[in-house]
Order: C-alpha cells, then sequence, then structure tokens
C-alpha cells in the first residue's frame, strides 16, 4: 500500500500513443477487479452564506441535497465531460457534506465504485467538483466571493497497481 503525497506511476503518459497522438487506453487485457476511489474538496464563504445553507433559508433551496444529486450525476456522466475517460458501469456513488463552521466552508467528500477493468478517479474528482459548483450556483447571488479548493483524490483501491492512499 502506497501512503505518501507523490502520484503514482511516473513512467509514461498512457493516453498518448508512440506517435504522441492523443487516443483512449485500451484495457481489454486488464482484469476486472472491485475499484474504490474517494475524492474531495472545499468551497469557502463568507459566514453569512454558510448560515443560509446550513439553515435551509437559502432562496433556492437545499442546497446541500441539491448538490449531492448533482454530485451523483456528475459521476455517471465523467465519460461524457473527459474526452479521453472511459464510460463505466457504476457500483456505487456516495457524497456527503461536511460544515465547517470555523473555516465557513464546506466541505466535499465523494466515494466511487464499480466492478471494472479501470479505476474511478476520475468519477470520484468530477463528483466532488460538481458538488462545489452546484453550491456555489446556489449562493452566487449573496457570495459571488466563494472559492472551491483542495479538490484531490484521497485514496484508490483495485486495479493491478493496487491501493493508495493520501497521506495527511
Amino acid at each position: 500500500m502506497t501512503t505518501d503525497d507523490t502520484p503514482q506511476g511516473t513512467g509514461d503518459l498512457t493516453h498518448f500513443d508512440a506517435s504522441g497522438q492523443a487516443h483512449m487506453v485500451d484495457v481489454a487485457a486488464k482484469s476486472e477487479t472491485h475499484r474504490v476511489a474517494v475524492a474531495a474538496g472545499t468551497i469557502r464563504m463568507k459566514p453569512e452564506t454558510l448560515a443560509r445553507v446550513v439553515s435551509g433559508t437559502a432562496k433556492k433551496g437545499d442546497v446541500l441535497g441539491i448538490a449531492r444529486i448533482a454530485a451523483i450525476m456528475a459521476a455517471k456522466k465523467t465519460s461524457d465531460l473527459v474526452p479521453l475517460c472511459h464510460p463505466l458501469a457504476l457500483t456505487r456513488v456516495a457524497v456527503d457534506f461536511e460544515i465547517d463552521e470555523a473555516g465557513s466552508s464546506v466541505h466535499c467528500r465523494a466515494r466511487v465504485e464499480t466492478v471494472g477493468k479501470t479505476g474511478v478517479e476520475m468519477e470520484a474528482l468530477t463528483a466532488v467538483q460538481v458538488g462545489l459548483l452546484t453550491i456555489y450556483d446556489m449562493c452566487k447571488a449573496v457570495d459571488r466571493g466563494m472559492v472551491m479548493n483542495n479538490v484531490r483524490v484521497l485514496e484508490k483501491h483495485g486495479g493491478k497497481s493496487g491501493d493508495w492512499i493520501v497521506a495527511i
């Protein structure tokens, strides 16, 4: 198990062929395994904006409920958004939000799973980013200065490269 925060796989970039042309990676020879990825990110906002999110008084409704659905839908549509991403049959997408009143932030965490030939890191990252974007969209009328940051993969499991967990 790798437990550092350096990127794994320092070899060749797999989305380019020998001529340097972009291509979708051939996964036909890979084994199907249970694959899991967890990603996270944060959106920082004014304290009064966070209060509206927490109390459910944002003009557009239940911000976190709608953001959760948007994140799940985004995970399912990742291959439509990221050109060289394989379409995957996801078996699970779970999205959680944590309120950080001291930091005037909402933290988003997505766990995505499949049984397949390629990992689900892109789906987890897409879920987090779209969840945060949805919060921004729903609150921008009162706070255009919100900042999304620290979107990253926290862990991945399955496949030939095995487990990877970011060191905290």
